[in-house]
C-alpha cells in the first residue's frame, strides 16, 4: 500500500457543529480537498452555501451567525477526481458531517447517491444528490444523563445483548406509540423485568445512525441489526418516538437515565471497522466524498477498497485523523450520552497498521488506555475480522475483555455429546489457556452460547440445519457451523418428550454460561424461548422473525425461573464471580488456618479411595460425560457481597456437577474437609428429580441424564 501523509486535527479543532451565542461554528477534516462549502438547508430544501477556510491541520472552518438548533446542513467537497490516487471528490454529492450529532433519516436508493456513473465506477456522476440523501442536524447542548450510582467491575456483570426495536416491538406492556424506540426500551415494565431477572448491564446492538445496503433494499429487505453505520456521533433517528431533528439525542439520554436509576449499565455495540457506504461502487454519503484514501483502507493501486470486514470497506485506523474521530466518538458517548461501556465489532480491523498488518500496540489501543475519560469504561472486543491473521482471541491485553467463541463452541458441543470434559474444564474456569497471562483476569472472558448472529437458544435445540430462505439468498447465507442438536425432530413439534428434552438442554446451555468464571452474556429473550424459526442470519429481517414474541414467555417460564434463580446465586455467592484464576491452591478459613480444601478441584464421581478427585486416566477418557467442579474462596476473599449466604455453609464453596450423558449416573460426593453434607441449590432437571434434604458427604447422589446440579457444601 502507498502511504499518504495527512495533517491531523489539533486538539483545539472544532469538528462538527458547535452552537454559541451568535450562531454556530462548523469544522470538517478534509485535508486533500481544494474547496469545501457548508450547505445550510431549509425545510423546503433550499440551500445557502458558505465557503469554509482551510487550516494547517487539514480542518476547514466557518462561523455562521444566526444558526440555531435543528438547522439542517451538509457539505460539498471539491477536489481532483483521481481514483488512482484515492481521490473521488465530487461536489455534486451533498455529504453528511462525520461528527453530526443527529441525522434526519434514510436514503432514497433510487436517487443519484453514487459518486460515479452507472457505466463506470471510475467516471464521476455530475447529478446533484441533495434530494436523495439524509442531512446533518445542529443539536443544542443538553445535560448528560444521570450517572449510575456504581459502575460494577466486569466480573460482577451480567450482560444482556438486545436490539432496541426487536425487544419492544411486540411487548404487550409497552404502549404502541413507544414500541421499537429508546423510550419503549426505557419503559418501566421493561426495566423492572430486567431487574427481576438479574441483569446488570444491557448491551445494545448498534444505535449509531445506520442505513441499509442497496442490495437489501432491492430485495424488499432492510438492515435490521444496524451494523452499517453512517454517523458515529448520532443516535439512530428511527429509534426515536417523537422526531429526528435532535429529539433522538434527548430520548437516548432519557433512556440511559432510566437504566442508571435502576442500577443497570448501558453498553453500546459500536461499528468503527467499516461504514454504510460499502465499497467504492456503493453510495457516496459521507466519508468517501470527503477523502476516499483518508478514511478507508485501499489496495496497492489506490483505486479499490481493501476489505477485511466482508462489507466492502474497512476504516483506516492507520490514519491519525481517523483515530481522532473514533476517540472523539468514544468520549462523546461517555461524557455527553452517559454510556458505561463499548463492545467493538470486528475489533481486529481497528488494530491494523498502514500495511494492513495486525499490531496489538496500535495507536488507537494506546490512546484508549491513556484516556482518563475512558478509565473505568468497559472495553469488550470481538477479537477477530475476516482478514489475514484476523483471529486475535486472547491477545487484547489487560485493559480489555473479549468475546470467547471457544466457550460458545465447546459448550454447544459438550451438551450435544460431541466433546469430552477436558476443554469443558478450561472454559468453566475462565479459559486460562487463552487469558491467564500479562496480568489479565478471568473477567477477560465474555462467555456466551448465543449472540445476535446465529441461532437463538431455542433454535439451537430445535434445528440441526439453518433455515434462512426468507433472506432471499437460497439459504446459502449464514454459518453452517451451528453445533446444534434438534433433540430428534427438525423444527417445532407437539411431541411432549422432545419438547421436555429441549427445555432441559436449553437450561443446560444457558446455566453453564451463568456458572462459568468470566462475564456471562445472555441474548435477549433466550430465557423465554425466543425463536427465529431456524434463521441463523436474521440481520435483514425487520419483522416477526426478529421481533420477540412475548406469547412464548409462559410456555418457557421454567427456563426463565431457573435463569433468575441461578443469577441470584451468582449475585449471592462471590465464588461464582471472582475475577481471579484458580489453580487448586489451599483455602484459608476464617481462623487463618488451612481448611483442607482447595479453591479448585475436579471430581470424577466414581467411588474410589481418592474421594473422586480426577485422575490422569479419567481426564483422558474421551467417553466421559460427567464432571464435578468444586470451587471455594478464602474467607477473606468472600467477606463482601455474599448476600443471603448460608451461615452454616463452608466458606463460600460450591460443588457443581455437569452431566451430559443421556442416562442417570451415580456420583460420590466428596466428604471430610470438602463437606459434611451437601444441599441442592438448583438444578436443570424437573421437580422431584433431586433431593430436597441435605445429602451426606461420601454418599452417592443420582444425577438424572443431561443435568447440571449446584450443591452447597456444609461444614
Amino acid at each position: 500500500m502507498t502511504q499518504i501523509d495527512l495533517p491531523t486535527p489539533t486538539e483545539e479543532a472544532v469538528l462538527g457543529a458547535q452552537l454559541d451565542a451568535d450562531g454556530a461554528t462548523f469544522g470538517l477534516w478534509a485535508p486533500r480537498a481544494t474547496r469545501v462549502e457548508l450547505a445550510l438547508v431549509d425545510e423546503d430544501r433550499t440551500q445557502h452555501n458558505h465557503d469554509m477556510e482551510l487550516g494547517a491541520d487539514g480542518v476547514w472552518r466557518v462561523h455562521v451567525p444566526g444558526v440555531v438548533a435543528e438547522q439542517r446542513y451538509g457539505f460539498r467537497v471539491h477536489g481532483e477526481w483521481a481514483p488512482e490516487d484515492g481521490r473521488r471528490f465530487n461536489p455534486a454529492k451533498l455529504l453528511l458531517d462525520p461528527y453530526a450529532r443527529a441525522i434526519t433519516g434514510g436514503v432514497d436508493y433510487a436517487g443519484p447517491i453514487s459518486d460515479h456513473t452507472t457505466e463506470s465506477d471510475f467516471t464521476p456522476d455530475p447529478t446533484d444528490s441533495f434530494q436523495a440523501v439524509p442531512l446533518s442536524v445542529v443539536v443544542e447542548d443538553t445535560p448528560a444523563p444521570e450517572p449510575i450510582a456504581r459502575r460494577r467491575p466486569l466480573a460482577e456483570s451480567v450482560i444482556y445483548e438486545t436490539h432496541v426495536k426487536g425487544y419492544t416491538q411486540l411487548h404487550p406492556q409497552v404502549p404502541e406509540h413507544l414500541r421499537g424506540t429508546f423510550a419503549g426500551l426505557a419503559y418501566p415494565a421493561v426495566i423492572e423485568d430486567l431487574q427481576d431477572l438479574g441483569i446488570t448491564a444491557i448491551e445494545l446492538l448498534p444505535v449509531h445512525h445506520f442505513v441499509s445496503e442497496p442490495f437489501l433494499i432491492g430485495r424488499g429487505l432492510t438492515n435490521f441489526w444496524g451494523y452499517n453505520t453512517l454517523g458515529f456521533f448520532a443516535p439512530h433517528a428511527f429509534y426515536c418516538s417523537v422526531g429526528t431533528m435532535g429529539q433522538q439525542v434527548r430520548e437516548f439520554k432519557e433512556m440511559v437515565t432510566a437504566f442508571h436509576q435502576a442500577g443497570i449499565e448501558v453498553i453500546l455495540d459500536v461499528v468503527f471497522n467499516h461504514t454504510g457506504e460499502g465499497g467504492h461502487e456503493g453510495p457516496t454519503l459521507c466519508f468517501r466524498g470527503i477523502d476516499h484514501a483518508g478514511y478507508y483502507r485501499l489496495t496497492q493501486d489506490q483505486r479499490n477498497d481493501y476489505d477485511v470486514t466482508g462489507t466492502g470497506n474497512s476504516v483506516d485506523t492507520s490514519n491519525p485523523g481517523v483515530v481522532r474521530m473514533i476517540m472523539d466518538s468514544l468520549r462523546y458517548w461517555v461524557t455527553e450520552m452517559g454510556v458505561d461501556g463499548f463492545r467493538f465489532d470486528l475489533a481486529t480491523t481497528l488494530l491494523r497498521d498502514g500495511h494492513h498488518n495486525v499490531t496489538q500496540d496500535h495507536p488507537l489501543k494506546t490512546a484508549i488506555a491513556q484516556d482518563p475519560v475512558l478509565a473505568d469504561i468497559k472495553m469488550i472486543a470481538e477479537p477477530w475480522d475476516v482478514g489475514p491473521y484476523g483471529y486475535q482471541v486472547g491477545r487484547f491485553g489487560p485493559r480489555w475483555s473479549e468475546w470467547n467463541d471457544r466457550f460458545r463452541g465447546l459448550v454447544r458441543d459438550y451438551w450435544r455429546g460431541n466433546s469430552d470434559v477436558q476443554e469443558l474444564a478450561a472454559r468453566l474456569v475462565g479459559s486460562p489457556d487463552l487469558f491467564d497471562h500479562d496480568g489479565r483476569t478471568a473477567a477477560a472472558s465474555v462467555n456466551f452460547v448465543t449472540a445476535h448472529d446465529g441461532f437463538t437458544l431455542r433454535d439451537l435445540v430445535t434445528y440441526d440445519l439453518k433455515h434462512n430462505q426468507a433472506n432471499g439468498e437460497g439459504n446459502r447465507d449464514g454459518s453452517d457451523d451451528n453445533r446444534s442438536w434438534n433433540c430428534g425432530f427438525e423444527g417445532e413439534t407437539s411431541d411432549p418428550g422432545v419438547n421436555a428434552l429441549r427445555h432441559r438442554q436449553a437450561k443446560n446451555l444457558l446455566i453453564t454460561t451463568v456458572l462459568a468464571a468470566g462475564v456471562p452474556m445472555i441474548t435477549a429473550a433466550d430465557e423465554i424461548g425466543r425463536t427465529q424459526d431456524g434463521n441463523n442470519n436474521a440481520y435483514c429481517q425487520d419483522g416477526p422473525i426478529s421481533w420477540v414474541n412475548w406469547g412464548d414467555a409462559e410456555t418457557w417460564s421454567d427456563l426463565r425461573d431457573l435463569t433468575r434463580t441461578v443469577l441470584r446465586l451468582r449475585r449471592d455467592h462471590p465464588v461464582l464471580r471472582s475475577d481471579k484464576f484458580r489453580h487448586g491452591d489451599e483455602v484459608i478459613g476464617k481462623d487463618g488456618e488451612p481448611t483442607g480444601r482447595k479453591n479448585l478441584a475436579w471430581f470424577a464421581g466414581y467411588p474410589h479411595d481418592l474421594q473422586g478427585e480426577m485422575t490422569v486416566n479419567e481426564w483422558q477418557d474421551q467417553s466421559r460425560r460427567t464432571l464435578g467442579m468444586y470451587i471455594a474462596d478464602n474467607a477473606s476473599d468472600d467477606a463482601e457481597g455474599a448476600e443471603g449466604a448460608d451461615d452454616n455453609a463452608a466458606d463460600d464453596a460450591l460443588l457443581i456437577w455437569f452431566h451430559a450423558g443421556a442416562d442417570p449416573v451415580e456420583v460420590q460426593l466428596p466428604g471430610g474437609a470438602w463437606g459434611s453434607s451437601y444441599k441442592v441449590l438448583a438444578h436443570t432437571g424437573t421437580e422431584g428429580e433431586l433431593p430436597d434434604e441435605p445429602v451426606p458427604g461420601d454418599s452417592l447422589l443420582t444425577i438424572p441424564g443431561r443435568t447440571i446440579v449446584i450443591l452447597q457444601p456444609e461444614a
